[in-house]
């Protein structure tokens, strides 16, 4: 079994992720105890797509975070560089298109999206600059961005129980779930070395997005950033 470095090797984080595939989505429900399923609502509700657009979801894995598009009749690309995702999703959902995908070099043309999500992946790109920079590309004049990822919970007092559970108790209960508990300690790390939601916000500026703005989800465990090309 592969665990990624926070070094995030590409090589390394697509075969872990790659190893985790078959229980992938049943593990990040019982870990975020069902609060998973409010966040995919909440990325749906904020890219706020319009009959004749076209999305991007890069980060797509098995294509839970793009089935609520598709179930709308929105054209979503669900987007992995992890193969093994991507072969889970296609056994789930056939009728999705999914598409062998890297966050920094994207295989689409410019403004070819007319908005681009991607939920729980930015943490994993070694370069997360240069890839918002590379959905700002594909993007279209007036088209938007929404980010969902882990960020800092806003209380004090549940912050520090919040990171007790992350470095505490996440990796025993990984254990007993998931196909690959090593790459949910990598998950702890990797979201204590994570920006807060103004350093985040931060990053799209400098990618060239305007009208930055964020949104905390549970306390602040998760936040949802927008902005527009």
């Amino acid at each position: 079994m592969t665990r990624a470095s926070l070094d995030k090797r590409p090589d390394e984080v697509a075969s872990m992720f790659d190893d985790v595939a078959g229980r992938y989505d049943l593990t990040n429900d019982i870990l975020s105890l069902g609060q998973d399923r409010r966040w995919r609502k909440a990325v749906l509700a904020a890219v706020d797509v319009r009959p004749g657009e076209r999305v991007l979801d890069i980060a797509a894995g098995t294509g839970t975070s793009s089935e609520p598009f598709a179930d709308r009749g929105v054209d979503v690309v669900p987007a992995d560089f992890s193969l093994g995702m991507l072969r889970a999703g296609l056994r789930r959902r056939p009728d999705l298109g999914f598409t062998a995908a890297d966050a920094l070099h994207l295989p689409f043309r410019d403004g070819a999206f007319d908005a681009v999500t991607m939920s729980f992946g930015l943490r994993n790109v070694a370069d997360p600059q240069a890839a918002l920079e590379e959905f700002h590309r594909v993007t279209a004049p007036g088209g938007r961005v929404v980010i969902c990822e882990f960020s800092q919970p806003t209380n004090r007092a549940f912050r520090t129980i919040y990171t007790e559970y992350l470095m505490r108790s996440l990796p025993p209960v990984a254990r007993r779930v998931s196909s690959n508990p090593d790459s949910y300690v990598y998950l702890a790390e990797s979201i204590q070395a994570w920006p807060d939601q103004r350093g985040m916000a931060t990053m799209l500026a400098s990618a060239g997005w305007q009208d930055v703005a964020w949104r905390n989800l549970s306390g602040g465990i998760v936040a949802l950033h927008r902005a527009r090309r």
